[in-house]
């Protein structure tokens, strides 16, 4: 890839923007080495890599600079002016809740020498920082416990003092020497059929186990060795076939987990203002937008997405429990890819719902994404994994071609056709729903870009589904068999207790005050005239002879109670990994800190939640096998090949500040698509969007708590648009299809573009 320079002299090979042939291309020809490759991407972490939050404060005074950990070669610099908590907020002097949890810097337990960022934060605009990144595979500095000379290249001697495991950490190669030994083993003929990612430079979200770099699941956990033993299963494979393992990417802790259930501990402090849409953790920070950095990224894999929208790395593997990879893929204008639950393994990472727990892909390309799934699958076990008991599925829900040959092809298409020719696209309106002004710019947007590009150009038949929130579009069919159709009849004897659900009770209530969901003794899905919960009704519902109520909707179906499964991953995470300090629930609470109190409290109370047994994993289990069947009774009836919707419909909101309230239970994180179904889906960059009204905190009645109000009056344009996606989806094992229409539209748009403010960086 050679860029011309303003005089039309060619510049030599840039790491911006580059797929995973462009680099190997670059190799080959010379342009580039891969040690250059990987050092171009650790001069952009220099660049770019640093803190991009404040800290909210009382009074808004400065604060004393003090270091923070080393990345790319320099001590982290937090800033030093801080935001007045009041101009967040309002009628702070009239609050009569629990003492705010201001923001302040503290030192971490696992490194006591360097501080983080504790309490409120909010996001800095302009700052020309992401934060993506928590450790960089560099000597020295990839490890707590082995930094510095306790990391010392292999023939120097350790100082007295090293740990005892240094020795053996410190023999493997960091990101720099492995590049070194590619170049000096295959120089310009790299081995590209046994290793396809050959130079192709990875991030990981954290919770990967990775035995040359610190992992933690983002925690401030003071492990005795902070390198676990054995690479995670997704990390080998790659490091197998060539990639480099560069860097571990930031989250939001422990997947966004855990869930605080009831227990003995609660917190003294509060801190209504932090963490709302931010992705963030204890050691490695939050991570803010590379489109405008004032603004969240969705979480949990934040630094993921971020890392390869940013430039920071060619490609991330991200992880989702509910929309975890998507969500942030969208923010940071990349593509990501979840697969069918089992496909990707997920042995040798920390979850936080073994159910719901996926892998993710996120790089700039469909070609890329489908190239990485592809390298994941080992040549004698396949995507088997005897770590990952989801991975034992059925042979044929595996495609027997790789996934790569699916790129840009339709089958169906005859010669001379247009790309999407015979092919039926089933938009989802229920993912379009205008829930609030928030919602209308994205989702037309998107429903232009189906008619437009879906249908005009490339030639797919499109129809949609139906909402009554939703105006029927006398510009497209509808469908002749609906998802309300499909759950009247499927829903009734698998699930016949759904009928008589109250609201909170499936986790599904509207929110909007961040007191929490209440349960209400009204029944959720009532029917006027008729007795929901009897045989009767639900037979004669089974077969169009009763209504069902305009409330039960995939939307709010795949709601379900709170689970207490992290506790259970967690304690068999420890046990697994064997550390000598850390090695159960005990030892791992007195041995982390926490940036709130909050968040220490739902690991003490989870550490002290030793009945794990839920009615959400049941309802969880039951619902999978009931949404699959009405997707898959959906496709079917109306011959479709593939759906179609918004990833979400929701702009980014303000880092710390209010997020957009929940109404009609928009999805904005799980939802069919997402882990609750475990069925593939690949978000794709749309284009950009300046609307925003932006979201605000009100005191509730009582004034003694903030909630997030929609603002559905105060239309205001973005000073940098953001991107957003549209997501393609079908049913289990139907990866090909996802892959086929999702990289035709793709090559048909090319709506990715770089962020502005992280440009080439500037020689010196």
């Amino acid at each position: 890839m050679l860029f011309a320079g303003l005089s039309g002299q060619a510049l030599a090979f840039q790491v911006e923007e580059a797929s995973i042939e462009s680099i190997q291309s670059a190799i080959q020809s010379g342009e580039t080495t891969c040690q250059q490759v990987v050092q171009a991407y650790i001069d952009r972490a220099k660049a770019y890599n640093g803190v991009c939050t404040a800290l909210v404060t009382k009074d808004g005074k400065p604060v004393p600079s003090k270091p923070g950990t080393v990345r790319a070669g320099a001590a982290l610099k937090f800033p030093t002016a801080t935001v007045a908590a009041s101009k967040i907020l309002p009628d702070l002097d009239k609050y009569k809740g629990l003492p705010l949890e201001y923001g302040r810097l503290e030192p971490t337990a696992s490194d006591p020498a360097v501080v983080q960022q504790f309490g409120m934060i909010a996001g800095m605009p302009d700052v020309g920082q992401v934060n993506a990144l928590s450790t960089l595979n560099i000597r020295g500095e990839r490890s707590v416990t082995c930094q510095g000379a306790f990391d010392a290249a292999p023939g120097t001697p350790l100082p007295a003092g090293a740990p005892a495991s240094c020795e053996n950490f410190r023999q493997q190669p960091d990101a720099i020497e492995r590049a070194a030994a590619l170049d000096k083993q295959y120089g310009r003929k790299p081995d590209l059929k046994a290793m396809p990612m050959y130079c192709a430079v990875f991030s990981f979200k954290d919770v990967y186990d990775t035995t040359d770099m610190r992992t933690t699941g983002g925690a401030d956990t003071n492990y005795a060795t902070d390198a676990p033993p054995q690479d995670a299963t997704v990390v080998a494979e790659l490091r197998a076939k060539g990639a480099i393992i560069y860097a571990k990417a930031t989250l939001a802790e422990y997947n966004a987990g855990p869930s605080n259930p009831a227990g003995p501990n609660a917190a003294k402090v509060t801190h209504r203002a932090i963490g709302l849409n931010s992705a963030r953790s204890t050691w490695g920070g939050a991570t803010c937008n590379p489109y405008d950095t004032a603004r969240e990224t969705g979480g949990s894999s934040s630094g993921s997405a971020v890392s390869v929208g940013a430039n920071l790395a060619t490609c991330s593997i991200c992880e989702e429990t509910g929309g975890s990879c998507r969500q942030p893929a969208w923010r940071a204008g990349v593509v990501a890819m979840v697969t069918t639950k089992g496909l990707i393994p997920y042995g040798g990472a920390i979850g936080s719902d073994p159910y719901l727990d996926r892998a993710g892909i996120q790089c700039k390309s469909v070609k890329d994404t489908a190239a990485v799934l592809d390298a994941i699958k080992d040549p004698e076990r396949g995507y088997f994994d005897p770590r990952d008991i989801y991975t034992a599925l059925p042979k044929g829900m595996i495609s027997k071609q790789p996934y790569s040959t699916f790129v840009g092809v339709n089958a169906n298409a005859r010669q001379g056709a247009k790309p999407l020719s015979g092919l039926r696209v089933g938009i989802v309106r229920e993912y379009m729903v205008k829930h609030a002004k928030n919602d209308e710019a994205v989702s037309d947007l998107v429903d232009a870009e189906i008619k437009k590009v879906l249908r005009d150009q490339l030639g797919a038949e499109i129809v949609e589904s139906r909402d009554p929130k939703y105006q029927d579009d006398p510009d497209v069919p509808n469908m002749v068999y609906t998802f309300q159709q499909a759950l009247a009849e499927i829903l009734p004897i698998h699930m016949p207790e759904y009928f008589t659900s109250h609201a909170g009770e499936t986790g599904g209530a509207d929110g909007g005050d961040d007191d929490g969901p209440k349960t209400s003794k009204e029944l959720q899905f009532a029917v006027p005239g008729f007795d929901v919960g009897s045989r009767d009704y639900i037979a004669r519902l089974a077969e169009g002879k009763a209504p069902m109520s305009d409330e039960l909707n995939i939307r709010k179906v795949t709601a379900a109670p709170q689970i207490h499964s992290f506790g259970y991953h967690m304690e068999q995470y420890l046990l697994r990994r064997g550390d000598a300090r850390v090695n159960d629930w005990y030892s791992l609470v007195v041995n982390t800190k926490d940036y709130t109190e909050a968040h220490a409290v739902s690991l003490k109370n989870t550490a002290n939640k030793l009945d794990i047994s839920s009615p959400g994993i049941t309802q969880r289990m039951k619902m999978r096998e009931v949404m699959r069947m009405v997707v898959d009774k959906v496709m079917r009836e109306n011959k479709l090949d593939v759906l179609v919707n918004p990833t979400i419909t929701l702009p980014p909101s303000l880092q710390g500040g209010a997020g957009q309230p929940t109404a009609n239970n928009r999805p904005t994180g799980r939802f069919p698509t997402s882990a609750d179904l475990g069925i593939p889906e690949i978000t794709v960059p749309a284009g950009f969007n300046s609307v925003i009204y932006e979201p605000k905190f009100e005191l509730n009645d009582k004034q003694d708590n903030y909630r997030t109000v929609a603002n559905n009056t105060e239309r205001t344009a973005m000073k940098n648009p953001m991107p957003y996606n549209i997501s393609f989806w079908a049913g289990a094992g139907e990866e090909p299809m996802v892959i086929a229409v999702a990289s035709i539209y793709e090559q048909a748009t090319k709506h990715r573009m770089a962020p502005p403010g992280f440009g080439p960086v500037k020689k010196k």
